[in-house]
């Protein structure tokens, strides 16, 4: 149990590969098992990558080279593969000519060797109840291995019967035991695993590195599958995500402040907020996952709250009472300074258990705890500081941008009173 070991599956792992490596004649893959996977097939480790090629051959040429390179690399641990081509094949090998002097087709060749070791159907039982079909074969004895092939007639067309060692011959070659394929290709599946403290962003990497340096051919395509392709599409919508959900605050906002440049400083607290959770995260030496990506989109509705709460008194107080920035935001921030400290504290000790969890399933919870309670600090303790400065900066910038855009209203605002 995880609340006796202390230790994560991972951990486990890793301490009995140094034992099991000693044992010879055996190679032990190991992975943790999830109760939530993503993969479609079933490797050795725990990641996937997939050569897929329409010439078998190429395939079968490459993939080791592919492998052995990758098993050089530092990130990776635990490199194999799923290609079996070597296994022992009997070919053979039929003289033609002398089979044609003696009246023997191919055809008269196959059939013969189907009716010996086929299940070549010649007949049906039928009974009261059930019906029992009749598979023609050679006795067990001479099923045992290639050298039972001398024993085999071939009926010629005359009739006669004529030993099969007569015109062929017996090679020996390898052939594949399993062959493996993705979208109607023949497909390697190449599997690994991560080596102790080393994040899967980097294998990725390090992998698509490793295929560009060897030259794989363009008829060979490499892609990432299972576990790894779905943080492959992670990554690709990661930044248009990050952006939607920063433009959908920036519109609302401005709808409600009826403003181009408040929005800003409200979202000016957002950096400090991400900066606290990727040093939370660093500093517990948790991975960057989905998980913690969506503790960081969380804390954009957290942590904007803050500035909300000052900008939102403060434009009151301008518009209402007549008080110049300056003084609103100084007067924001000391009646404000309550509430934000109330709603911070409920938030952040709201995921302080997820972060400080260390039950079945926590190594799930802990990253969206950790990413916020980190964020929140931070940012707590900066954005009381730089959102009344960025308040100030962009109300001056705003008048700036006022004054330009109207010069004619400053020059015709002229005392036009008698004398």
């Amino acid at each position: 149990p995880l609340a006796e070991r202390r230790i994560s599956a991972s951990d486990v792992i890793h301490r009995l590969q140094s034992q099991l490596a000693r044992v010879e004649g055996i190679a032990l893959f190991m992975q943790p098992v999830q109760d939530l996977t993503v993969e479609d097939r079933v490797s050795r480790t725990q990641y996937q990558y997939t050569l897929e090629d329409a010439d078998p051959e190429e395939l079968n040429r490459w993939a080791p080279k592919l492998v052995e390179v990758l098993q050089t690399l530092p990130e990776l641990r635990d490199v194999s593969s799923d290609q079996q081509d070597q296994g022992l094949a009997s070919v053979l090998v039929i003289d033609r000519n002398t089979a044609s002097r003696m009246g023997i087709s191919p055809q008269l060749i196959v059939d013969t060797l189907y009716d010996a070791f086929g299940q070549r159907q010649v007949s049906t039982m039928f009974t009261q109840l059930n019906q029992y079909r009749v598979v023609l074969e050679v006795m067990p004895e001479f099923q045992q291995g290639p050298q039972s092939l001398q024993f085999l007639d071939v009926r010629s067309i005359s009739g006669g019967q004529v030993p099969l060692n007569v015109f062929t011959q017996v090679a020996d070659a390898t052939t594949p035991l399993v062959v493996s394929r993705q979208g109607q290709f023949p497909a390697v599946t190449l599997s690994f695993n991560l080596a102790p403290g080393d994040s899967l962003g980097h294998a990725v990497a390090a992998i698509e590195r490793a295929t560009q340096e060897i030259g794989l051919p363009p008829s060979i395509r490499g892609s990432f599958q299972g576990t790894a392709q779905a943080f492959q599409a992670s990554l690709t919508n990661e930044p248009w995500l990050i952006l939607a959900a920063i433009v959908t605050v920036y519109i609302v906002l401005g709808i409600l402040y009826e403003s181009y440049i408040h929005p800003l400083t409200i979202l000016s607290t957002l950096p400090s907020a991400g900066v606290g959770a990727l040093l939370a995260l660093m500093f517990f030496r948790t991975e960057f996952s989905v998980i913690a990506l969506i503790g960081i989109i969380l804390l954009i509705g957290i942590v904007k709250k803050n500035a909300i709460m000052m900008i939102d008194f403060a434009l009151e107080a301008e518009r209402k009472e007549g008080k110049r920035p300056e003084e609103a935001i100084y007067e924001a921030c000391l009646l404000r300074f309550r509430p934000i400290m109330m709603t911070t504290m409920a938030a952040l000790l709201g995921a302080l258990p997820l972060a400080m969890s260390a039950g079945v399933g926590s190594e799930l919870r802990r990253p969206l705890g950790i990413a916020i309670v980190g964020g929140l600090i931070v940012s707590q303790i900066l954005t009381l500081y730089t959102t009344p400065v960025v308040y100030l900066a962009f109300d001056r910038l705003a008048r700036r941008m006022g004054e330009r855009r109207s010069p004619t209203a400053s020059r015709d605002a002229i005392d036009t009173s008698p004398a």
